[in-house]
């Protein structure tokens, strides 16, 4: 394992079966698992059991839930690590550790929500309306404030062709490309 693949390292209460030192969770390239602290001397890894949705990784000292001041816990489902109750089924309050980035550009098909950058579970990053499931736009490319000077569509996308970035309209009716200067 190489440091580079290594995203985040966080402390956890068990201890490396080798050598006695502090495991670390860490996270590579096929998910969370359990690391020496020692690492490169001690090269003992096991990993987490993410099949199972909900698994408590790690409990969130001094970190309480606001909707029914129970600890707080790292939690590895299906989509990846968030923060859960610990009172989980009793208390179902969740957040997420990355949260979406909003854009300020607004949904060209409700006209009412804001388009917020968001990650499939494989991983593809796309843009997605806020009011889902009410609204349920999808554009899997940037999406740029503006409008097509063609068919007048009020969203415009950043493409990479051979000539660098360009800017196309959004519409899959239309799809022409608009100079930057519109």
């Amino acid at each position: 394992m190489s440091n580079s693949s290594t995203l985040f390292a966080t402390k956890n209460t068990e201890t490396c079966p080798e050598c006695g030192a502090e495991l670390v969770i860490r996270s590579g390239r096929h998910g969370p698992f359990l690391g020496c602290s020692r690492y490169p001397e001690c090269q003992y890894i096991r990993p987490l059991r993410a099949q199972s949705d909900g698994h408590i990784v790690k409990v969130l000292d001094r970190q309480l839930c606001p909707e029914c001041g129970a600890t707080l816990v790292l939690r590895q489902g299906r989509y990846g690590m968030f923060i859960g109750c610990s009172e989980y089924p009793a208390c179902t309050h969740t957040e997420l550790i990355d949260k979406p980035d909003e854009t300020a550009i607004t949904c060209p098909q409700c006209q009412q929500g804001k388009l917020l950058q968001r990650k499939s579970r494989y991983g593809k990053t796309f843009h997605a309306c806020d009011r889902y499931p009410e609204c349920q736009f999808t554009i899997n490319l940037k999406p740029v404030a503006g409008t097509c000077v063609i068919c007048q569509y009020p969203l415009l996308v950043e493409k990479r062709t051979a000539q660098g970035m360009k800017l196309f309209c959004a519409s899959k009716l239309c799809g022409k490309p608009v100079a930057e200067s519109e």
